[in-house]
């Protein structure tokens, strides 16, 4: 094994990536090679997107409590961060005073 990575793809591409199926005015073969996606990848995305679309407009609180409880985990994580190096910081001033 050659110890490869996985590539990481935003969401920005896929969604562009997807879209641009979708609309169909290339085919699949030539959004790979213009955006270095497996076509595999392309099809996934675009049953991702068609799977996903109406849950767009179904509620919009939906998608607001989501972005809610994404910025609530971003916050518990900083705590949790902020608290390791506040017991560290407390536990090298002991040492020094």
């Amino acid at each position: 094994m050659t110890g490869k990575k996985r590539k990481r793809h935003t969401p920005a591409l896929k969604a562009q990536v997807a879209l641009a199926a979708v609309k169909g005015d290339k085919t699949v073969a030539e959004l790979a090679s213009r955006h270095g996606v497996h076509p595999t990848l392309i099809h996934t995305w675009k049953k991702q997107l068609l799977a996903g679309a109406e849950s767009l407009f179904a509620d919009g609180a939906k998608a607001a409590s989501h972005d809610a409880e994404l910025l609530q985990a971003q916050l518990y994580e900083e705590i949790g961060r902020l608290k390791v190096e506040l017991d560290w910081v407390k536990k090298k001033s002991a040492q020094f005073g």
